[in-house]
């Protein structure tokens, strides 16, 4: 496993996102022993970056990464996220407050089993509250030793500046994959000009580029896919076919789709660390060994002249928490 810089701290080429262990997919929260397993074969594989947010389960996957990293803690950059649940009187469901910062992080220091948290996210940017409000507060939290660098995700350029201008930002988590490049133009520039790190999140397409999504049918009541966008009617169907000619590629350079999506996102630049979910051994293997694979320039022109997924990549209700 490679390792990258995200501005001072330094983690995996691809990191582990923990979400789906305990929230939002297809049998999330059913086998914590499988999860459990894949988190320390990750961590055996080179990994070091690991994700969660307080909101996840609400709260039982950082619980549950608190249970995984016992004895293991010292090998982990680790990363959870504050400001979707109001601990603090909010009526929202954006919290960025002060007064709830610090109280979100007492939370996930106790949840994780920890005396500080690497990289401490906003996990969407709170309208109601300064971002220099917010970036203070995460400041305080660092100069206290309670945490090690702050985060931003799904922020657009002007919060980014703002927020750094008052508290270094050392990466900012958005979605980013061969299905949704929207940041390209605004955002990415803005990192690179700031030296801020670029964690993507969903990078395989919430499952469309491994190749094994055929049907929403698959999907149980509580997976959040089966309302979103790209997951329905001709949307689904086109987006499909994109994933099938991700999966032609993939064969002709004798490797699996899933890595084709992460070998092409490495290959956009040394500042970015993809964190792809699982909740499975087999696939944190299969995962981490993209760092390996390498494409030819003609494959890399291929993947980035595809067309566009159809479809918003989130529904109504969380796309307008996002920041474009």
């Amino acid at each position: 496993m490679r390792y990258v810089k995200l501005r001072d701290l330094e983690v995996s080429r691809i990191g582990l996102g923990a979400m789906g262990m305990s929230h939002g997919y297809t049998g999330a929260g059913t086998d914590d022993a499988e999860s459990i397993r894949t988190v320390h074969r990750a961590l055996e594989l080179g990994v070091t970056l690991v994700d969660t947010a307080e909101v996840y389960g609400p709260y039982t996957n950082e619980e549950l990464l608190g249970r995984a990293l016992k004895g293991h803690r010292d090998k982990v950059v680790l990363a959870t996220k504050f400001g979707l649940i109001s601990h603090s009187g909010g009526t929202g469901p954006l919290d960025s407050s002060p007064a709830n910062v610090r109280a979100a992080v007492e939370g996930s220091l106790k949840r994780l089993g920890t005396d500080h948290i690497d990289l401490y996210y906003q996990h969407r940017v709170d309208p109601n509250t300064p971002i220099e409000e917010t970036a203070g507060a995460v400041g305080e939290l660092i100069a206290e030793g309670k945490v090690r660098a702050f985060g931003l995700s799904e922020a657009g350029p002007d919060t980014i500046r703002r927020a750094h201008a008052v508290q270094p930002v050392t990466a900012v988590q958005s979605e980013y994959s061969l299905f949704t490049r929207g940041i390209e133009q605004r955002v990415l520039p803005v990192l690179r000009e700031l030296n801020i790190g670029l964690v993507p999140f969903s990078p395989l397409g919430r499952g469309f580029l491994t190749g094994a999504v055929r049907s929403v049918d698959e999907f149980d009541e509580n997976d959040f896919r089966r309302d979103n966008p790209r997951f329905t009617g001709e949307n689904f169907r086109h987006n499909l076919a994109l994933a099938e000619e991700v999966k032609a590629l993939a064969a002709e350079a004798a490797v699996t789709p899933a890595q084709v999506a992460l070998a092409w996102l490495l290959a956009q630049g040394e500042d970015i660390a993809p964190i792809p979910g699982t909740k499975r051994v087999a696939r944190v293997e299969e995962n981490t060994a993209a760092d390996a694979v390498t494409l030819t320039a003609e494959q890399l022109d291929r993947l980035t002249g595809m067309p566009p997924a159809a479809g918003d990549t989130h529904n109504a209700a969380q796309a307008r928490m996002l920041e474009r």
